[in-house]
């Protein structure tokens, strides 16, 4: 894969290149702001390339190396685990507040003002409010960091993908490495944005964008650690992996594609993700 590495170092250096995702999202949503057909196609990438990934590859996978009792129950796991985490853990999902939480109204009001810039020229800026008529750039901040909280939480639970993966077949972790990259890349303009909008430097956003991901490569060798001296609990861990990106696609992924984005457009980018897939699978002869 790499050389002649150890296997650690390999799954350490192919979860981080997948972590790269969010902070090439983080460029791009600082470079440009996406509008909603753009948001919405690319959110629709990601959330077809988790489907077709778990459903295809991961639980296919686990099947093949155990039995469906064995990829049932780690499915089942893996989607728990995530609504245990949504539950306990206090973060957004990307750039909406869990239900449980207080139900405070953070929708975007805005104004615009006239405001003098340097050299003394007036123009117009939009200035965020609330209902109420107060500023939103301290809470947008939150947002933010709220929000990277909460892919970072995310990003662990990816990262047993990786190395799961990776010990299973290590072209299958690098195939699945790519995929978890493109499937970043909405995640890092999702935290950026919110913080860009705050005011906050353009170059701190992105490295906020960027260290919410490493906690893949955490995960990964957390977990290949474990499975290195547990080979049999594999296949549930592929399988428990594909619940994790089942349960993040069909309450985050999706719904927040179609609630900021183009539905039509979301659409096409699911569809566009699958095949990105299908076309990773030939490649790389998964």
């Amino acid at each position: 894969m790499f050389g002649n590495l150890h296997p650690l170092v390999n799954i350490l250096l192919l979860s981080l290149m997948a972590s790269l995702g969010t902070g090439l999202g983080g460029l791009i949503a600082i470079i440009r702001k996406p509008g909603r057909r753009s948001y919405g196609f690319l959110m629709g990438i990601t959330a077809g390339v988790m489907i077709c990934l778990a459903f295809l590859e991961l639980v296919q996978k686990s099947i093949e190396m155990s039995d469906w009792v064995t990829a049932t129950i780690g499915f089942g796991l893996g989607a728990v685990f995530m609504l245990a985490l949504d539950f306990y853990a206090p973060h957004i999902r990307f750039g909406e507040r869990e239900i449980r939480q207080e139900q405070v109204d953070m929708e975007d009001a805005y104004m615009e003002e006239e405001c003098k810039c340097n050299g003394g020229q007036r123009r117009r800026r939009r200035k965020f409010l609330n209902r109420a008529g107060g500023d939103l750039d301290r809470s947008l901040v939150n947002t933010g960091l709220l929000l990277a909280i909460g892919i970072t939480i995310h990003n662990l639970p990816e990262g047993i993908a990786v190395g799961a993966g990776y010990l299973h077949n290590p072209q299958f972790g690098l195939f699945i490495a790519v995929a978890i990259l493109l499937h970043n890349i909405p995640e890092g303009i999702a935290t950026a944005l919110p913080l860009c909008k705050a005011g906050i430097c353009k170059r701190d956003a992105l490295k906020v964008a960027f260290l919410s991901g490493l906690a893949e490569p955490a995960g990964a060798l957390l977990a290949s650690m474990f499975l290195v001296r547990f080979t049999m609990l594999l296949p549930g861990a592929l399988a428990f992996a594909g619940g994790v990106m089942v349960f993040i696609t069909l309450d985050e992924l999706i719904p927040t594609a179609r609630k900021y984005g183009n539905e039509n457009y979301t659409a096409l980018g699911i569809i566009a993700g699958s095949m990105f897939v299908f076309i990773l699978t030939g490649i790389f002869g998964i």
